[in-house]
């Protein structure tokens, strides 16, 4: 069972203030700086959030924020691409059905930045709390890549799963002299080991052991998830989406300029995401993040790039557990690149001015460090913090080391590497990524398939890419 589902279960599909009391229910209150609190009193707000496991907690643990502020919050919890759907036809619409708004910086800030508000016009009101430790104490790359498009301020970083190099250490530990001594070098998992050392482990594990069918496992379905794996290897080669694609990845841009996809660093990329996915388990080109995180967990591969808060399924009672370890993502000719997949939560612009600041209190109390400390340790799974003091807690602390209660923590100290900055990687903030992100994973399909070259497959996207970018709609 795979964390979402897991949550998905746990029935949390629509919840709202009734359900605050529930499982998980934390006596602490977050202490914030400023007043004003009870000012919307009797107010409700409508939160729409992909069914992740921060969204979960706070669901779960209400109670908190309306005895802070009297304000009920009702929370929808879909998958991502409902929740696209939905907020685009509310933004559109000026209908203002949702006050608060699950804002995947990709698929739904880029492509709806006009329909956001500011929230320097909050932080800077002084009749309102202010975010408490200030916005210095998010995880500064998360800051940006989740909250900012251009020189606003759009949202306020809210869960961060990021791929890294998951392994079974268990397996590396036994066969770790015999790998060494068959390839020539420490078969031990760093950010020091490279692409091509990983294809070499992985083609080792195929042919010298029996305890798992495959080396390797892939999230390579004909769909996001694909070009999600694959951009690991982009960055890693040296290769981007758009020239100064990392810059792109932080502020967004409307213009990012031509599609970069058929320069030498991206095709070299492609012919070795190629080869590593023809050695790869047969099943990883129908598999998205959910079925790899499982077929890692049933122990169908030693190891794969996945998300690391799956970390909370294998280490669930009856999971693998013990025998998992972390690191940062192999090397490349340019850099080890880790992808942040994480969002923030954003107010409706189109809304009255008194459903703007409550909207806002609520943001504050939802990324408050004891609110995502709660958030943790709930019982129905909670989310990373994106607060760097919350990292810095006795009892989160001891969580990096199993057994844990938060086993989300388990692979902090590869994912505290993969975020500093030469190591984070970062799709491009622009408006039409949705349209970019279908052409490329259906060339990188057709690739995987044989029905195309690496090159080929990287210079048509380019052209799809570059037809979606000059072509598209800016959204709202």
């Amino acid at each position: 069972m795979t964390r979402k589902t897991f949550l998905k279960t746990a029935g949390v599909g629509i919840a709202g203030a009734a359900a605050a009391g529930l499982a998980g229910c934390s006596s602490s209150t977050p202490s914030h700086g400023g007043s004003g609190w009870k000012q919307y009193s009797g107010m409700t707000l409508n939160f729409i959030s992909e069914n992740t496991g921060p969204s979960s907690a706070i669901a779960a643990n209400l109670q908190p924020f309306v005895d802070l502020t009297g304000i009920n919050v009702n929370i929808s919890q879909l998958v991502l691409t409902s929740v696209e759907q939905k907020v685009a036809l509310d933004l559109s619409a000026h209908s203002g059905q949702y006050q608060v708004i699950y804002a995947d910086p990709y698929n739904i800030m880029a492509p709806l930045s006009d329909g956001f508000a500011d929230l320097s016009t909050f932080m800077h009101d002084k009749t309102l709390p202010s975010v408490p430790k200030g916005t210095a104490d998010f995880v500064p790359t998360q800051l940006l890549a989740a909250g900012r498009f251009g020189d606003k301020l759009l949202a306020l970083p809210y869960d961060c799963p990021t791929i890294i190099w998951c392994y079974r250490k268990d397996l590396f530990e036994k066969y770790h002299d015999a790998m060494q001594h068959d390839l020539g070098f420490d078969p031990t998992p760093s950010i020091k080991t490279t692409w091509d050392q990983y294809l070499q482990m992985a083609r080792w594990f195929n042919t010298n052991q029996d305890e798992v069918p495959y080396g390797t496992g892939h999230q390579a379905k004909q769909f996001t998830s694909l070009n999600d794996d694959f951009a690991n290897v982009l960055w890693a080669y040296g290769g981007d989406y758009f020239h100064n694609g990392q810059h792109i990845g932080k502020y967004g841009s409307t213009d990012p300029g031509p599609c970069t996809l058929d320069q030498p660093e991206a095709i070299r990329a492609a012919e070795f995401y190629n080869e590593m996915l023809s050695v790869a388990h047969p099943g990883s080109v129908s598999w998205d993040w959910n079925d790899l995180a499982e077929a890692f967990g049933d122990g169908l591969i030693a190891m794969c790039p996945c998300w690391h808060e799956d970390a909370a399924s294998w280490f669930a009672p009856g999971g693998l557990g013990d025998k998992i370890g972390f690191s940062p993502l192999p090397t490349g000719p340019a850099r080890s690149a880790n992808h942040y997949g994480g969002t923030g939560i954003s107010i409706n612009k189109y809304i009255t001015t008194d459903e703007q600041r409550a909207a806002w209190l609520f943001l504050v109390w939802a990324t408050a460090p004891q609110t995502q400390e709660a958030g943790l340790f709930s019982k129905v799974g909670g989310g990373t913090p994106t607060r760097q003091s919350v990292y810095q807690m006795p009892k989160v602390k001891r969580a990096t080391k199993p057994p844990s209660d938060a086993p989300n923590m388990i692979p902090y100290d590869a994912v505290k590497v993969a975020w500093e900055p030469q190591n984070i990687g970062l799709r491009p903030k622009v408006p039409y990524w949705n349209q970019c992100d279908a052409v490329i994973f259906t060339e990188l399909s057709k690739m995987l398939a044989g029905h195309k070259s690496p090159a080929d497959a990287m210079r048509d996207a380019k052209r799809g890419v570059d037809d979606a970018v000059n072509g598209g709609s800016s959204g709202v």
